[in-house]
């Protein structure tokens, strides 16, 4: 009977299937599982980019509002120190930025009316001598600067003829504006009560790690704000001093065009030092053009090496393949104003990243610290001084 059950215990043995063997290895299901969460964040962030678009009415002026209360989050801070209250604050600190913007976009504006027809004509200038030179180039800059006349002149006309769709064009623009500046008071005025609406709403305890999360996202469009401004600043003092040194026509007009340029990280400097230098090359010639190439270029390493490493390397740290990338999606989502806001956003959104890396490698450490020292207290318990634990005798 033994000899039997024993057959019998084999035979189900050899009976028994074996375990099938998975499809993929493991190696191929984790890219496809990381590959899916991929396209998982790619449709949020598509989804998220349509309903701004949708909805670009409501989202520009907080946008803007946003990189206003960066700017100026410092002179409001600096104001409720000094005892006053938070609304006058805000108040004071939304009047300075209608000052602040409304002077330099007037004395922007201004500069490049009175020298946009002389700096149009240097460029063509530029472009029938290079055209001697170097044969199409010089074609598709007179092209460029001609078109570039013509749009001025058909904008003009189009929006005299089509009066009612211009007074529109300016009425959407003021109200945009008058929005941003409302909602800038709000975020500057009700800051601290947005951060304990936070705290009660975010679920479990993980309203430390959202606000700072915010807040570290706030501070990138800050310092990027503070930062390039002053930066823009400097660069547009410099590159018109030298240009008026060089007796070049238009310096100021260059100089305005340079500051609006700086708001577009890399990009912006390249168009802006293009165009002084054709300016110089046209009406100076080309040693002229030779010290305004070098005068650009000292501007450009000044602010590479000295101004950025020391006003935004602290709050702002972006790739320049990031930022270009940033400016290029920008542009293609919403023209010249995705590429003003792409940079800061791209900004703001790599601080929270940065802030939940941190999170996570702080709790991934705390961790591994729990588990060895588990591990030491049970090793201790197992083997005390009167050696291991005996294990009961079977009764």
């Amino acid at each position: 009977m033994r000899n039997d059950s024993d057959q019998d215990r084999h035979g189900a043995e050899r009976e028994r299937p074996l375990p099938r063997q998975p499809l993929l290895p493991i190696e191929a299901r984790r890219v496809a599982a990381w590959c899916l969460v991929g396209l998982l964040i790619a449709a949020v962030v598509a989804l998220g980019v349509w309903l701004c678009v949708m909805l670009s009415a409501a989202v520009t002026p907080v946008l803007l509002a946003l990189l206003g209360s960066g700017l100026l989050g410092p002179l409001y801070r600096r104001l409720v120190a000094m005892k006053l209250n938070a609304s006058l604050a805000a108040g004071l600190t939304c009047a300075v930025l209608v000052v602040v913007v409304g002077g330099a976009g007037y004395i922007v504006i201004s500069a490049l009316v009175d020298t946009g027809d002389q700096i149009i004509a240097s460029l063509k200038d530029a472009a029938k001598d290079l055209t001697k030179h170097f044969g199409m180039a010089g074609t598709s800059l007179d092209d460029l600067a001609t078109n570039a006349k013509e749009l001025v002149t058909k904008f003009g006309s189009t929006a005299a003829s089509g009066l009612l769709a211009g007074f529109s064009l300016v009425g959407q623009f003021i109200a945009a504006a008058i929005l941003a500046l409302l909602l800038t008071f709000f975020f500057l005025r009700d800051s601290g009560k947005a951060v304990r609406a936070l705290h009660e709403w975010a679920p479990g305890d993980s309203a430390p790690q959202l606000e700072g999360m915010a807040r570290r996202g706030f501070q990138a469009i800050e310092g990027f704000m503070r930062g390039t401004t002053f930066i823009a600043l400097i660069d547009a003092i410099c590159i018109t001093v030298g240009l008026l040194i060089l007796q070049v026509p238009g310096a100021f007009g260059l100089g305005a065009l340079v500051f609006v340029g700086a708001y577009i990280p890399y990009l912006g400097a390249f168009i802006s030092g293009a165009v002084a230098i054709l300016v110089a090359f046209a009406d100076r010639g080309f040693v002229i053009a030779l010290w305004a190439l070098g005068v650009v270029l000292a501007v450009q390493v000044l602010e590479g090496h000295v101004l950025q490493p020391m006003i935004q390397s602290r709050t702002v740290q972006l790739h320049p393949a990031t930022v270009m990338l940033a400016i290029t999606a920008g542009a293609s989502v919403a023209g010249i104003l995705g590429m003003l806001l792409s940079v800061p956003l791209t900004a703001a959104v790599s601080g929270v990243l940065h802030e939940l890396r941190k999170h996570y490698a702080a709790d991934s450490d705390s961790d591994s610290g729990s588990g060895s020292d588990s591990g030491s207290g049970s090793g201790s318990d197992d083997t005390g001084p009167a050696g291991p634990t005996a294990s009961p005798a079977p009764s």
